[in-house]
């Protein structure tokens, strides 16, 4: 069985949560607050964690920080409308979404099947010997699903990766944000700059030297991004 671990101080949140994911046939682990959620992730084998931002004792922004050290699991932030810095400031520290509340049970769904179908696809093995993409001195190796800048290995999130796979693969194209989004993403790209941009600026502060003058992922102003071929 898939677990998730559903963390918020609202336990009527954390239980109706429960019973949604439940019925797509889900294990869930419960914690209500930040510390309690590393505790049960450390306890437990957590496929991906849904978190809100503002709770008592230790928050989803500074719970994910710690838990960014050792693990890549898809975390979803839980946030209300009010709290979009802290949304961006989730993204840029290693989240992979967010939802507001209050939210569609069927987005939530969604979401949480996507992402776990893309963290799986990461994980699994590939069958094809022919799956080493190069941009000078960036290499990704599909199979392993290593990434490596002049001979350094590079930790990527789940999301990071896939759009950076996405731009190696298609050396020299532009992606604008839609279509980032929409192919990473699986879905339609509605309010996606930010989100977009922040997995970007996060992906160039990992592999370039300097990121404000990349050597690799470039911007085309007014049209989207790439990957400079070498």
């Amino acid at each position: 069985m898939t677990n998730i671990l559903v963390c918020d101080d609202d336990k009527e949140i954390v239980d109706a949560i429960e019973i949604y994911l439940m019925q797509e046939g889900y294990g869930i682990v419960k914690a209500y607050n930040g510390e309690e959620a590393i505790e049960q992730l450390k306890k437990n084998d957590i496929k991906l964690m849904i978190i809100d931002i503002m709770m008592p004792k230790l928050d989803g922004i500074r719970a994910t920080m710690r838990i960014r050290e050792y693990s890549s699991i898809p975390i979803l932030f839980l946030s209300a409308k009010s709290e979009d810095s802290d949304k961006i400031l989730g993204l840029n520290i290693g989240a992979d979404d967010y939802i507001t509340k209050p939210f569609n049970p069927l987005e939530l769904i969604a979401r949480v099947k996507s992402h776990l179908r893309r963290y799986t696809k990461l994980g699994n093995e590939v069958e094809n010997d022919d799956n080493i993409y190069k941009a000078g001195g960036l290499l990704i190796n599909d199979e392993t699903k290593e990434v490596t800048v002049e001979g350094e290995s590079v930790k990527l999130t789940p999301i990071e990766y896939n759009i950076l796979l996405l731009l190696v693969k298609n050396q020299g194209r532009v992606f604008s944000i839609d279509q980032i989004y929409e192919n990473i993403w699986e879905e339609e790209a509605i309010g996606a700059d930010n989100t977009v941009a922040v997995h970007i600026r996060h992906i160039r502060e990992k592999i370039e030297i300097n990121p404000k003058e990349p050597r690799y992922l470039k911007v085309v102003w007014g049209v989207g991004y790439k990957i400079e071929k070498q």
